[in-house]
């Protein structure tokens, strides 16, 4: 299978970068809003009143008013967006098969073959562009200048199926995007991967980071050399020879991170031809075998994974929330034929 370039912006940290710093001693009292403006490049006070409105501003892990003034020894966090406004995205009228939707978020299935965000090789026809159309149609008094990226907190890949969260009010993506960016969120995988695992569980931690020379991908660095930090949690759900169906939580949420951290200790995920897993990775070659794995891609040609939970606070409740998603039919027949082959092979044996 020829890899096809994924032209979708990163997954999760990516959309909130945080900034930090520790006010020097000898500072002079001077209003917050005033003091960031002049620290921080491009920014106006009209964006940097909007950020402490909407609690992106933490000083000494608490909210501020604007007209606080901050004084030496004051720890002060930013949190920051890098994506592109609500103003550059097309509503367009595209089905969206939510599982829950209350005044403050919304919980999207996302299908297979969806990118999640426009750029520069999908400018439209995105999951964006559909909630985009959605809250027009449903929330008319929305305002995009308080709604920044309709909502959007964190990504899923475009051949990743499963779940997603999105805001409906800036206090509701403030407060999210914090849980993400705090490693708080509980997300829950399930994957098929090369090969058989010698433990039933296991972590994985290695950063993962850009690709030094093929920079459509990302590649783990187990010594922290380059990339950020990322931490995977699996645990084996079946195991069909060949093949193995894990769950992984993840810990971190770094770009394809799964995806590299399966490859780095020897188990590509199904189907991934990012990551070595549209071949025959394990099992004696003959010709019997790879007809069925053939049929096995043609079954589910894109990566086996699925984002089957998602769970987090409530931003404004503060209730516990967890959802679950069935598997997509494609990869319930995938394991449903690596299954009978497996029974097969072990009724031979």
């Amino acid at each position: 299978m020829q890899a096809e370039i994924e032209d979708e912006l990163p997954e999760s940290e990516s959309l909130y970068e945080r900034l930090s710093l520790v006010i020097d001693r000898g500072q002079e009292p001077v209003r917050i809003d005033k003091f960031l403006m002049q620290r921080i490049e491009g920014a106006t006070r009209n964006k940097i009143q909007q950020a402490i409105e909407n609690e992106l501003v933490l000083v000494n892990e608490k909210t501020v008013k604007n007209n606080y003034k901050i004084k030496a020894g004051d720890k002060i966090i930013i949190y920051d967006t890098n994506t592109p406004e609500s103003s550059e995205i097309i509503p367009q009228d595209i089905p969206l098969d939510i599982l829950y939707e209350d005044d403050d978020l919304f919980i999207i299935n996302k299908p297979v073959g969806m990118v999640v965000h426009p750029g520069s090789g999908n400018p439209n026809g995105t999951l964006i562009n559909a909630v985009a159309y959605y809250l027009k149609t449903h929330c008319p008094g929305l305002n995009e200048d308080e709604l920044p990226r309709f909502g959007l907190v964190h990504r899923i890949d475009k051949n990743t199926s499963g779940l997603l969260v999105m805001a409906k009010t800036q206090k509701s993506m403030s407060d999210l995007a914090k849980q993400f960016f705090n490693h708080t969120v509980h997300r829950r995988y399930v994957a098929l991967v090369w090969g058989n695992f010698d433990e039933d569980e296991g972590t994985i931690v290695a950063h993962v980071g850009r690709h030094q020379r093929f920079r459509k991908l990302f590649t783990a660095y187990p010594d922290g050399e380059h990339g950020k930090d990322a931490i995977t949690h699996y645990k084996v759900l079946e195991r069909f020879n060949y093949v193995t169906l894990v769950e992984c939580r993840l810990e971190t949420g770094r770009t394809h991170q799964i995806r590299v951290h399966m490859q780095h200790i020897g188990h590509p995920l199904f189907s991934d031809d990012f990551y070595g897993g549209d071949r025959i990775v394990k099992g004696t070659i003959y010709t019997k075998y790879k007809q069925f794995v053939d049929n096995c891609f043609a079954i589910c040609p894109r990566q086996a994974l699925h984002a089957k939970e998602l769970g987090f606070i409530h931003p404004v409740t503060r209730k516990p929330m967890l959802f679950s998603s069935e598997l997509p039919d494609d990869m319930r027949l995938l394991i449903e034929k690596w299954r009978k082959y497996s029974q097969f092979k072990n009724a031979e044996d």
